[in-house]
Formats: structure tokens, C-alpha cells, sequence
């Protein structure tokens, strides 16, 4: 019975998703065409001249009117065809196939090294109000709000690589020297250590310590500040202090009934935070050399590559859809409540 209303649930959100799908479909393509410039005259070369630019033009397609090119680019997406990139001049599927894995790679150890910190850290508070603990809290908080990430970035390559020597130059994922593991899932940490290539792994982890602390930072303090508030009151409801009166621990309360009962709107403000990250990594792949899908949607943005920056909205509409039913089946393993109720 729970499999079958799991199933429901994931129909019913996979429904959901399609009217917002077609929408993004809609409006990339509209805005995309509206961005300033001339791919074809990019495609050219500055040597060109009009004929030749018109030649590029209508063998681009772009000659013809928005409504047929619209129907051509959704006869595309049906086939599996995303285009091709004119700024690299390889299928823009194939870019995002490579690229995604690095992104993800980042984010999702990012995330893992902030939660590692701020969940503590917002318990900690929330169990001891107004001590040094608390006060410390709102000052990570705040500086992990304040701060910008290509500042943080720069910083600690300053601090870390100039003038300690620590880590490696900020220049990708690896060492010039070293071979990338083999292709298992993209992450090359995880490649490398699957494949026993430690040298691989030390490399790739040393080149993604950095990146990640620096987009860490940025996604610690919403986590943090989300679980000190949902703790304090979920510690100050009713049915906390009939636990108390019931002589259970203190650590039966804390994580038996408090903490569960704090983890859903922890795991709302993670799903956001991931989206978050997923933007700000722009920046941090700029400071980092580092080969994601976000440095190469800003570099087809700057050229009016419509077909990458197209591939890159859609690819991330899909990412958002999956990650929110995630968070929807998390819901129901956290409080299986929120399946009935929806």
C-alpha cells in the first residue's frame, strides 16, 4: 500500500512538472532570441562580410520567422536533439553530459560540508539560547550571508594557495600531469577511488577542497539559520515537555522528537539552497578554472549561443523537477503523514 501511494505521489508531481516544462521551454526560447547580438555574425568572424553573414544566417536557420523556428526547435527536443554549440562546435548534449558532473560534484559536496556544520551548529544554539554557542551561530550566519562567494573564493586562494602553498593552483580538476579516472559517474572523487587510483583522488580531492568550502560557506548559513529557528520551537510545543515530564533523556528528546520534527522545514530550505548553489557556482567556477555547466552558460550567454543556453535552462528545469520529488518522497519518509495528506 505505501508503494502504491509512493507511485501516486510520483505520478501526480511528474504531472505537475509538465505544464511548468512547456513554459520554460517557451520563455528560454523567446528570451534567448531577444539577447543582444548576432550568433551569425559571431559565427562569422570579424573579417566577414554580409553575404557571408547571411549565408551563416539562414544555414543557422535564423532567417526564418520565430513561430517556424519555434516548431523546428520543438521537433528537435522530441528527437533528442538539443543543437549544436556555436562557440565550441561540438552537440550541446554532449557538452552538458560532461560538464554536469563537475557542477554536481561541487554542489553536492558543498552541500554535504555545510550541513555537516550547520545542522550542529543550529542545534547547539537552539539548545543553549543567548550563550557563546548562540552568538556564534548568528555571526557564521551573518557573514555567510554577507560575504559574496567570488570574494570568499579569491580569499582563500590567496590566503591558502600565495601565500601558504597548501593547495593546488586554481586551475580545474586536476593536475596538468594527472589522467582523469575512468568515466563511472562523473565525479572524479569518486571515480578515481572506485577505480584505486589514489593518486587520481588526492589530486581531484585537493582541487575540489577549495571550490567547495568557498560555495559552503555561502550555503551554511540559510541551513544553519533555519534549523536554530525550527529547534526553538519545535523545544518550546507541548508535547516536548510531556516528553520531559515522562523522565525520557535528554537525548531521546533532542533527536527522538525534536529534531525529527525540525527536519521538514531543514529539508525545504536545503532543496532552495541547492538551487541557490547551482547559481552561485557561476562564480566560484570563475575564480576555479573549474569546467562546470555554469562557466559554460555564462560563455554562451556572452556570444548569444541560443542553442547552449537553451540546453542549459532545460537541463536545469529537469535537475529542479527531480530534486523537488526528492524532496517530496523525503517528506513522506520523514512524516509519512504528508503522503496521506496530499
Amino acid at each position: 500500500m505505501a508503494r502504491r501511494a509512493k507511485a501516486v505521489l510520483v505520478g501526480r508531481r511528474l504531472l505537475q512538472a509538465v505544464p511548468a516544462l512547456i513554459g520554460i521551454v517557451i520563455v528560454t526560447f523567446l528570451l534567448t532570441r531577444a539577447l543582444p547580438g548576432d550568433p551569425a555574425v559571431y559565427f562569422a568572424g570579424p573579417a566577414a562580410d554580409e553575404a557571408s553573414i547571411a549565408e551563416i544566417r539562414r544555414e543557422l536557420g535564423l532567417d526564418r520567422s520565430l513561430p517556424v523556428q519555434f516548431v523546428a526547435y520543438l521537433g528537435d527536443l522530441a528527437s533528442g536533439n538539443l543543437g549544436t554549440s556555436i562557440s565550441t562546435g561540438q552537440p550541446v548534449l554532449t557538452e552538458i553530459v560532461t560538464r554536469l558532473p563537475a557542477s554536481l560534484e561541487l554542489t553536492l559536496t558543498a552541500l554535504i560540508l555545510s550541513m555537516a556544520v550547520a545542522v550542529p551548529l543550529g542545534i547547539l544554539a537552539a539548545t543553549r539560547p543567548d550563550s557563546w554557542i548562540d552568538h556564534a551561530c548568528r555571526f557564521v550566519v551573518t557573514a555567510g550571508v554577507s560575504l559574496p562567494t567570488f570574494f570568499t573564493g579569491l580569499a582563500l586562494v590567496y590566503v591558502f594557495y600565495y601565500l601558504l602553498g597548501w593547495a593546488p593552483p586554481p586551475m580545474g580538476r586536476l593536475d596538468i600531469l594527472t589522467l582523469p579516472p575512468p568515466h563511472i559517474t562523473g565525479f572524479y572523487v569518486v571515480d578515481a577511488l572506485l577505480a584505486r587510483d589514489l593518486s587520481a583522488a588526492g589530486s581531484a580531492l585537493a582541487h575540489l577542497a577549495l571550490p567547495a568550502i568557498t560555495l559552503g560557506l555561502f550555503t551554511l548559513a540559510p541551513i544553519a539559520r533555519m534549523t536554530r529557528a525550527a529547534m526553538l520551537q519545535v523545544l518550546g510545543s507541548d508535547f516536548i515537555r510531556t516528553a520531559r515530564a515522562a523522565g525520557l533523556s535528554r537525548r531521546q528528546v533532542l533527536f527522538g522528537y525534536a529534531f525529527r520534527n525540525a527536519l521538514l522545514p531543514v529539508v525545504t530550505t536545503l532543496g532552495m539552497v541547492f538551487s541557490f548553489a547551482l547559481g552561485a557556482n557561476v562564480l566560484v567556477e570563475k575564480v576555479f578554472a573549474w569546467p562546470g555547466i555554469g562557466s559554460y552558460a555564462v560563455e554562451a550567454l556572452v556570444v548569444s549561443d541560443y542553442a547552449a543556453v537553451q540546453g542549459f535552462v532545460l537541463a536545469m528545469a529537469l535537475l529542479f523537477v527531480a530534486l523537488n520529488l526528492i524532496i517530496d518522497l523525503a517528506y513522506t519518509l520523514i512524516d509519512p503523514r504528508m503522503g496521506l495528506a496530499d
